[in-house]
């Protein structure tokens, strides 16, 4: 079992931040595995062009991965860790969530800002 719905993110992270790190990169697709190039929300995240499109294929991973979970039976020993993957992949959707509301706030408070500086000191154009 592999964290691929976290590799995936990374990875998704790492472009939108601009991070070229290949020894990272590689590090994560070694991760993933064929999951990397298999049509769905793992290698979507890899695609993503935006936080919300990587939100919302991280928010379908997270389906596709309750649908494992759900299909596993209860005593297999996968079961534990799975579980556990399901409690840190939610926290991390909610810091996602939390993290594009701030970009947003930011982004409205710079037209605020920008707004009351012409305020104090209109200009003539």
């Amino acid at each position: 079992m592999a964290c691929h719905e976290i590799a995936a993110l990374r990875l998704g992270l790492m472009d939108l931040l601009g991070i070229d790190d290949e020894s990272e990169r590689q590090h994560e697709l070694a991760e993933l595995g064929e999951a990397a190039s298999t049509p769905g929300p793992l290698a979507s995240m890899l695609a993503a062009k935006n936080l919300a499109e990587l939100r919302t294929q991280f928010a379908a991973s997270l389906s596709d991965l309750e649908g494992r979970v759900a299909n596993l039976d209860a005593q297999s020993p996968n079961m534990p860790y799975l579980r556990s993957l399901l409690i840190l992949t939610r926290k991390v959707e909610m810091e996602l969530v939390r993290s594009e509301h701030s970009f947003k706030g930011l982004f409205r408070d710079l037209e605020e800002m920008h707004d009351f500086v012409h305020e104090l000191f209109p200009t003539s154009d």
